[in-house]
């Protein structure tokens, strides 16, 4: 059980389980970041402008270009090593 809860989903991302808390924590901060500027910015358009836009940009590179460091095998594999995991 504690298994499935914190180690299932890291290693099927081909991480830690401390790999991925900081990966995700740093994803939520950015987000919640960007997520003020988009609402100052609805209030007071003359701010923040692109600030939401380049969060987008960044963060989906970042996800790609991580997730793009597993190789087919690894995805195909999943975390197990067995192609039914």
């Amino acid at each position: 059980m504690l298994r499935r809860l914190f180690f299932d989903h890291p290693a099927s991302v081909g991480e830690t389980y401390l790999q991925h808390l900081m990966h995700a924590s740093y994803f939520a901060i950015r987000m919640l970041l960007a997520g003020v500027a988009c609402f100052i910015h609805a209030v007071v358009p003359c701010l923040f402008q692109s600030t939401g836009r380049r969060a987008i940009t960044e963060l989906h590179s970042k996800m790609v270009l991580h997730r793009s460091t597993l190789t087919n095998h690894d995805v195909a594999q999943g975390p197990t090593g067995s192609a039914n995991s």
